[in-house]
């Protein structure tokens, strides 16, 4: 009896929600590094991708660089050039653009381009919950900020970016949805389910935690709550 329970427990640890064992899980993100807060790199074939770079150190020479929007935590300068080299392409939207030096292509909501062999698409990004003051959000809709669609490797990883739950998120078919869940300027664990509900991915990864904005312990309530598998990566400084 003790075997046959010992046994149950194995099975039920070792299967997410979708089937995935979490050897499974581990290998979709070998290639993909959380450096903190939203700021992620992704290991292509051949190219080095940093997403919305932010208080990172010194590392791999970056290909491209993505940055979702001009908001401090986002578009910071200072860490764009730890990572930059001369042929650095960044693609962002038009006011961060105005920060940055180099090999700019500046992109609206919708937009899509490949660059280096990776598919890039733009998704909009805004508020609908969370006020700076009342009516007036923290990331507006007609900022035209955004999050990214990728395609490295086969798969496709959606960086949502500073957003709450949107309806532009449904029928995304990310195989990775990065997802921010702090409740801090954007959505909290729980719309974070809901929105993971929606992609339907075949893995969550919470983000906007564990640094200026948002305690760790959030990302472990989003694993608990969410119906897809979810990987709390460790934080690579």
């Amino acid at each position: 009896m003790f075997k046959i329970i010992f046994c149950l427990s194995v099975l039920v640890w070792a299967f997410t929600a979708n089937g995935s064992t979490e050897a499974e899980l581990k290998k979709m993100t070998s290639n993909l590094h959380w450096l903190g807060h939203d700021a992620f790199r992704i290991d292509g074939d051949g190219v080095v991708i940093y997403l919305d770079p932010f208080m990172i150190k010194e590392g791999p020479k970056a290909d491209l660089i993505l940055i979702t929007h001009d908001h401090p935590d986002h578009c910071s300068p200072a860490d764009v050039a730890k990572i930059q080299k001369p042929e650095t392409v960044i693609v962002t939207v038009a006011q961060a653009a105005a920060k940055l030096k180099g090999q700019i292509k500046t992109v609206k909501p919708g937009d899509e381009l490949t660059i280096q062999g990776i598919s890039i698409k733009s998704i909009p990004a805004y508020n609908v919950n969370k006020f700076r003051s009342p009516g007036v959000p923290f990331h507006p809709r007609e900022s035209g900020y955004v999050g990214f669609i990728i395609t490295v490797k086969g798969q496709r990883i959606y960086h949502a970016g500073d957003t709450d739950f949107i309806p532009e998120m449904k029928g995304i078919g990310a195989d990775i949805a990065l997802l921010p869940v702090s409740g801090i300027y954007v959505m909290t664990a729980e719309e974070a389910v809901e929105a993971a509900t929606a992609i339907k991915p075949k893995l969550a990864v919470p983000m906007h935690v564990g640094g200026p904005a948002g305690s760790l312990s959030v990302a472990g309530t989003f694993k608990e709550r969410a119906a897809v598998p979810v990987m709390v990566l460790p934080v690579e400084k």
